[in-house]
């Protein structure tokens, strides 16, 4: 049963819910030098069809720009982001995901993959749909603000 924090058990359960799931890959991901939030910012350059800037970075991973800039440097100095001058604005830098980068992206989203099949495999196809639809419903509603 999750602490309360909220007035409304079922968001308690949910933050919870949320919360041992990201230790629980963060833990598997350790294993391979890697973390949920250096996934993330991998996982948007690795979709990207062009280098990102900072800020479009860290608008697209939902994380402060000092965040941003701390996970980048950490990748940088581990060789798996490089940045690069920007072709048109000479005070800014591009950021894009080195040959090292690439492989350890792909190394960490199977270990992604495999910590997530391995917390929701209790579920089946149509608790599954059934959970999504109820999120769904969430999301649509708390949408305007």
């Amino acid at each position: 049963m999750a602490v309360q924090g909220s007035s409304d058990v079922l968001i308690d359960e949910l933050y919870e819910t949320t919360h041992r799931l990201r230790q629980f890959v963060e833990a598997r991901l350790h294993g391979s030098g890697a973390s949920v939030a250096r996934l993330r910012a991998l996982r948007m350059l690795a979709r990207a069809r062009e280098p990102l800037r900072m800020r479009d970075l860290s608008e697209m991973t939902g994380v402060a720009p000092r965040t941003a800039t701390s996970i980048v440097d950490s990748l940088e100095r581990d060789g798996l982001v490089e940045r690069v001058r920007h072709p048109h604005d000479r005070r800014a830098f591009l950021l894009r995901l080195t040959d090292d980068g690439v492989r350890c992206h792909r190394e960490a989203e199977e270990v992604d993959r495999v910590a997530l099949a391995e917390a929701t495999g209790g579920l089946d196809a149509e608790d599954r749909e059934r959970f999504r639809e109820l999120l769904g419903r969430i999301r649509a509603a708390t949408a305007a603000a």
